[in-house]
């Protein structure tokens, strides 16, 4: 095991992907030490989300909050602003209170304890032990999806996921080394990200070629097995575009519990899984036209259809919500799913 994980060491020296939130082998060597902060960041942006959609992400925040007190300093409704299009937003939520608790707990320095570090809002075991791992190279196993999948085919596992998961950290474990776990981590998930990809492994460049029992069985491409998911659901709903004459758009802050909780969006209906032929859940008396076409979204446990209703308006008078200044109003703050009824209104 010592031996593999010297191997793949050696091969993340030559071939660590470049990122903005990571320190590099050759930075290392320069006395460069990680930010526990980005860390931290980086971990929380990328669960259940791609390096590339969260790279520019990342970038604007550090930008924008330089520092833990910086963004635990920040208007909530400046962060939900800026998270918008990067989707589960009670992530968002939880950086906050992550952000506060870290500053008012531990003096504005991320601790480097794994109990200590699962003791902080929206900090679970993984999360936990990529931060504890990569920021302070404590050995902590990392297992995220490209950990099992390069797990699966090492060991030729055919036990379908998730009920393989145990084994498979497991294996991950023996192959974590003590010197250097954060890198070991990081060299995991980079191999299965370029090489031990999901659809055509590239194992005759694998520095795990030869140990591999699933390329020796001919099985790699087939690994790992995943227990079929169910079928979404459908739910259905209603949202409300009215604009006033002078420009401004009345909008609403979602309850911050819930999905899209925190949230800029327009006033609606509730979603339900039979579609109303009649609309309902109008925040004000209006001239409402429906638009042809609909709003199509995918939330992780269902798929929303959406109709849009718009009216042009001169009263101030809502039930709900209330009407922001057309020069406060950026569509980039809205939801995935709020910005593209604004888009199809605006077609």
């Amino acid at each position: 095991m010592r031996d593999l994980s010297r191997e793949l060491l050696d091969w993340y020296d030559i071939h660590a992907r470049a990122m903005p939130w990571r320190v590099g082998p050759r930075d290392k060597l320069a006395g460069v030490r990680p930010d526990p902060y980005a860390v931290w960041m980086s971990e929380i942006m990328l669960q259940q989300t791609t390096v590339a959609a969260v790279t520019e992400y990342f970038k604007r925040f550090i930008a924008r909050w330089p520092t833990v007190a910086d963004l635990a300093a920040a208007e909530d409704a400046e962060v939900m602003g800026e998270w918008a299009g990067l989707g589960y937003y009670a992530r968002a939520r939880n950086l906050l209170k992550c952000a506060r608790a870290v500053v008012a707990d531990h003096g504005g320095q991320f601790p480097a304890d794994h109990a200590a570090l699962l003791k902080l809002p929206g900090i679970g075991p993984y999360t936990a032990a990529a931060i504890a791992s990569i920021a302070f190279d404590l050995r902590h196993v990392v297992v995220d999806g490209n950990v099992e999948r390069v797990m699966a085919r090492m060991f030729d596992e055919h036990t379908p996921l998730p009920a393989a998961k145990p084994v498979l950290t497991e294996h991950a474990d023996r192959l974590t080394p003590n010197e250097r776990p954060g890198d070991h981590a990081q060299a995991v998930m980079d191999l299965g990200a370029t090489i031990c990809t999901p659809k055509s492994p590239a194992c005759g460049i694998c520095p795990w070629r030869d140990p591999c029992r699933a390329r020796a069985a001919g099985t790699a491409p087939e690994l790992p097995k995943k227990t079929p998911k169910k079928a979404k659901p459908i739910r259905h709903g209603t949202v409300y575009l009215a604009q006033r004459d002078d420009g401004a758009w009345l909008v609403e802050t979602r309850p911050d519990k819930g999905l899209l909780g925190g949230m800029m969006g327009w006033p609606g209906s509730d979603w339900v899984d039979v579609a109303d032929p009649r609309p309902t859940g109008s925040p004000m008396r209006a001239d409402w036209i429906k638009l042809n076409g609909e709003v199509r979204h995918t939330f992780t446990h269902f798929h929303l259809i959406l109709d849009v209703m718009v009216a042009q308006v001169a009263d101030t008078q809502a039930d709900r919500g209330f009407f922001l200044p057309r020069d406060q109003f950026r569509p980039s703050d809205l939801p995935t799913v709020m910005r593209k009824a604004f888009d199809l209104a605006q077609s």
